[in-house]
């Protein structure tokens, strides 16, 4: 087993062992419920981690993380303005879609 992945945030450590998951690649989350020892122990020591049941996966699952974080980068709304999350490939405020060539 390898460490692929730690945050604070369970939810989004859950997001990204269904994104490895859907693509064929075993992994367990650990530390799950530590939350409760922070103080106790070191915070990063309680974070969740997203661990790969297969080593030889780690190149690829790197990849499919990486290209999953780039996508929470924030972006400003060509049209108006607005800033927003990398996830939504459209702007709320005012409709306008995302200016980015990978974006079909």
């Amino acid at each position: 087993m390898k460490l692929i992945y730690s945050a604070p945030n369970l939810l989004l450590v859950r997001h990204f062992q269904n994104l490895l998951e859907s693509h064929g690649i075993g992994c367990v989350i650990k530390n799950e419920n530590l939350s409760g020892a922070a103080g106790e122990l070191p915070p990063t020591e309680c974070w969740p981690e997203l661990w790969l049941t297969e080593e030889k996966h780690y190149r690829e699952a790197s990849r499919l993380l990486n290209g999953a974080e780039d996508d929470q980068q924030l972006w400003t709304c060509p049209r108006c303005n607005e800033s927003l999350e990398g996830q939504f490939d459209r702007c709320w405020n005012c409709g306008e879609y995302r200016a980015n060539e990978n974006i079909l």
